[in-house]
């Protein structure tokens, strides 16, 4: 091998260029190779109009002279191979426009970067990690998730929590304290605000310059490799929140990387992302499409990752961002499919998640069928009408019961996220906790309650940190979480019957198996507007798994309360959100549940319940031996709940 097989070759030149070429960051970026004894970097940059490229850094005191990148194509591929191991050291990209203006641009492709305010790339090998996390591998190829418990918690790593003196956690130390806090509570997966490179903190990282950077300020990559790994041999999933819209202007980054608008749309109107002060990605350029589905490879292959979920798909869906008169983006709707497609045919099992406020159509429909391909999207729909609705007076709540009904006319249609996520919470919104009316043990049985109507309904679970115990305030980006609210009985009790709520969730198929079909819901009370109290049932693929969910959105209580079910029998109560253990007053039906034969809502037997104010209950046929013995996991949970109780 000779230093001429450093060059890129003509086929790998004319996918990038095509907008196929998904392993573009194994040819772009610094690279370290070994011929015999001797070790060279090789630097490869795509800057079509650049007049002259240069490689400067700390190696070179700066000055570029004598590290003039090579023109491979008319296309502006450039490279050089530099005779010596460069890993450690500092550098950018010295480029001449065409005007003669000299720009200083970190590599768009560089898998490490200096801790802000500092900019430069980092010479980095990822080939040297050694994982750990088979097993979870194998069992992911192995589940469908559509009909497996999702419960989401988000995390933003700056301000999860913190050291004394202020210092960001790193990630072996968040992974140390992380992991067996998501364990307790009983989260299947973390998402993590994004982690790629990005020069300011209040941009919580949607911002980014470093696509392929993971960010230095928690650690290295391969501390984060560690972290993701951690949480793998610990069966937590690994989402990153992902931003393929648009990205930062600040000089050093994508923007005008080589004079002119190489990786942004060349038209103003197109370009200039006026909500977010961004640029939009040309997403019909072809070297972006491989650099973008390229960037979604790398996070699979180098750091085991599980999942996106595609920030603002929105402003891909439509241009411009910012107008009143949107219109539909045939680039931006193509390139999802593409992506979405790319990604599930390179990793069937990878989650890709959208945030899309929008009713276009067929958002998680497979591309073969004319959908956009996601797996999940979120239902922005019911998270805005339930805190509409949980945010109304409960005295006049009953001109506002539509809200929460309507979703249930829909939310088949897709296969939906439900999400509370950090966007309800910054910028006067208020916490959740903060959102409910009333006085202070009233804001905590709503939250309860808004919380178990959460996990009843149809859909995935997603929750931002401090939503477990009750953040009073809203986030606050760069503070930690109130952590000393957890000194206050309150906030233990919510914090406690967020753990049983998770635990109930995830050992109830009613709750998961058919979240995404007609099928596992059915209304048994939806017009009980007078008492804003709604009751329907979860139906899992077997009958026998099916529970009947009671919510009371008012204070009011009822000692005796007519409810239709379907089935004769005893009948249990699981999961009450008004027992005084969680913070409620006691009102609870402790003893077995009678269903008598008088038909009522439409089902042709009856139970006579209690009905706390602002309750939540969860009610379940009691099951016979025969049909517990079918059933493993309902002994275990029928195990995990009298253990509960005797506590």
């Amino acid at each position: 091998m000779t230093v001429n097989a450093f060059i890129p070759t003509s086929y790998q030149l004319h996918l990038f260029h095509e907008g196929n070429f998904f392993q573009s960051h194994q040819l772009f970026g610094a690279h370290i190779f070994k011929i015999s004894d001797k070790v060279y970097t090789r630097f490869c940059v795509w800057a079509p109009n650049a007049r002259h490229v240069r490689l400067t850094g700390d190696f070179n005191s700066w000055n570029g002279e004598g590290y003039d990148l090579e023109k491979v194509n008319e296309e502006g591929v450039w490279f050089i191979v530099v005779n010596q191991d460069m890993v450690g050291s500092l550098y950018k990209y010295e480029i001449f426009s065409q005007s003669g203006e000299r720009l200083l641009k970190a590599d768009p492709f560089a898998f490490y970067s200096e801790l802000r305010p500092n900019t430069a790339s980092i010479v980095y090998s990822l080939n040297d990690y050694q994982w750990q996390d088979e097993q979870w591998i194998n069992r992911c190829e192995q589940k469908n998730l559509v009909s497996e418990p999702v419960v989401i918690y988000e995390v933003h790593l700056g301000s999860w929590k913190k050291k004394q003196n202020g210092d960001y956690l790193t990630y072996k130390e968040l992974a140390s304290e992380l992991i067996p806090y998501v364990l307790e509570h009983g989260f299947t997966h973390i998402e993590l605000l994004p982690l790629v490179e990005h020069p300011l903190d209040d941009s919580w990282g949607y911002q980014g310059t470093g696509y392929f950077s993971v960010t230095s300020r928690y650690g290295t990559p391969n501390d984060f490799r560690e972290f993701v790994d951690q949480f793998h041999q610990h069966s937590i999933g690994v989402i990153l929140d992902w931003v393929p819209g648009h990205f930062c202007k600040d000089a050093h980054g994508l923007y005008c990387f080589d004079g002119t608008h190489s990786f942004s749309y060349s038209d103003a109107g197109d370009r200039e992302n006026v909500v977010w002060g961004t640029a939009n990605f040309d997403l019909g350029k072809g070297e972006v499409q491989s650099f973008l589905i390229s960037n979604a490879f790398f996070w699979i292959d180098y750091f085991h990752i599980d999942g996106f979920r595609m920030d603002a798909v929105a402003n891909i869906i439509y241009l411009p961002n910012g107008s009143s008169e949107k219109r539909e983006n045939p680039f931006g709707i193509n390139f999802l499919k593409k992506l979405n497609k790319e990604v599930h045919d390179y990793q069937a099992d990878f989650i890709m998640i959208g945030e899309d406020s929008t009713d276009f159509p067929q958002v998680t429909a497979p591309v073969r069928y004319g959908g956009l391909g996601f797996d999940y999207k979120w239902n922005m729909g019911w998270m805005n009408d339930m805190l509409e609705y949980i945010e109304t007076p409960p005295y006049t709540r009953t001109h506002a019961h539509s809200k929460v009904t309507f979703s249930l006319f829909y939310t088949f249609l897709e296969n939906f996220m439900l999400p509370f996520s950090h966007d309800e919470v910054v910028h006067g919104k208020k916490s959740l906790l903060d959102k409910m009316p009333g006085d202070y043990w009233e804001k905590f049985a709503q939250l309860r309650l808004l919380l178990g109507y959460m996990f009843a309904h149809p859909g995935k679970k997603l929750l931002f940190m401090g939503f477990e115990f009750g953040q009073f305030s809203e986030w606050k980006d760069k503070e930690q979480l109130d952590w000393n609210l957890m000194d206050y009985e309150m906030h233990q009790n919510l914090n406690k019957y967020v753990k049983v709520l998770t635990n109930v969730y995830k050992h109830s198929k009613a709750l998961y198996e058919l979240d995404h079909l007609q099928d596992g819901f059915e209304w048994i009370d939806a017009n009980n507007s007078v008492q804003s109290i709604f009751s329907f049932i979860r139906r899992g693929k077997k009958e026998v798994d099916s529970l009947v969910i009671v919510c009371n959105f008012t204070g009011v209580s009822y000692p005796v309360y007519k409810l239709g079910v379907p089935n004769p029998g005893e009948y249990q109560e699981i999961i009450n959100s008004d027992q005084e253990e969680y913070g409620g007053s006691g009102l609870i039906n402790k003893k077995t549940i009678f269903a008598i034969e008088e038909p009522f809502h439409g089902q042709p037997f009856s139970l006579y319940l209690t009905i706390p104010p602002f309750g939540f209950q969860i009610i379940r046929p009691v099951k016979k031996r025969k049909e517990r013995s079918e059933n493993g996991k309902e002994k275990v949970r029928s195990n995990a709940i009298g253990r509960r109780e005797r506590k």
